[in-house]
């Protein structure tokens, strides 16, 4: 009777798990490459850092990523190169630096970098494949980013590049829909 009861068991979870629709992936097109991401998510855990951040931020005239000269009107076969490099410096530069004293948004921050970091991935074996091109339009545009930041103190780039992964969640989504 006891091992009916755990075959039973056994059986519906991984029922459960095979025919419950997984929620959130979406797969975003970036020219050649197509890589699948949960936004989902990581809007839900930006949404919950979103005012604490902001608040930190004093440079509310800068903007480090300008929607219409750097996201916004990117070849669509250089959106996959463009992409891998915001994630990068995410990793690398915002990620890495961001200092908070809360540690809900702490572990907030924590697990959007581990988002950034499957996307990441995905986008390593793309480029790995040749199907991640990076010309001239993406550099630029990513050089323009970069510049942005370092004209500000470290930590206030921190803050004001945090306070905007919502200007790349919805370029992201854009390209959702884009084939």
């Amino acid at each position: 009777m006891r091992g009916f009861s755990f075959a039973f068991i056994l059986f519906s979870a991984v029922g459960f798990l095979f025919w419950t629709p997984v929620t959130g992936l979406k797969t975003l097109h970036l020219g050649s490459c197509a890589i699948t991401a949960n936004l989902q998510a990581i809007q839900k855990d930006f949404s919950e850092i979103q005012d604490s951040v902001q608040a930190e931020d004093e440079n509310i005239d800068i903007r480090i990523l300008r929607t219409t000269e750097s996201l916004q009107d990117t070849e669509h076969s250089e959106r996959c190169c463009l992409l891998r490099h915001l994630v990068r410096f995410y990793l690398d530069r915002v990620f890495k630096f961001y200092q908070n004293p809360d540690h809900h948004i702490l572990r907030k921050t924590s697990s959007l970098a581990n988002s950034f970091l499957i996307i990441k991935k995905d986008l390593s074996i793309c480029h790995s494949r040749m199907a991640c091109h990076c010309g001239e339009e993406a550099m630029k545009k990513y050089n323009q980013i970069l510049s942005h930041f370092t004209e500000l103190e470290l930590q206030a780039a921190v803050v004001k590049a945090l306070g905007e992964i919502g200007i790349l969640l919805r370029w992201m989504e854009e390209m959702m829909l884009m084939k």
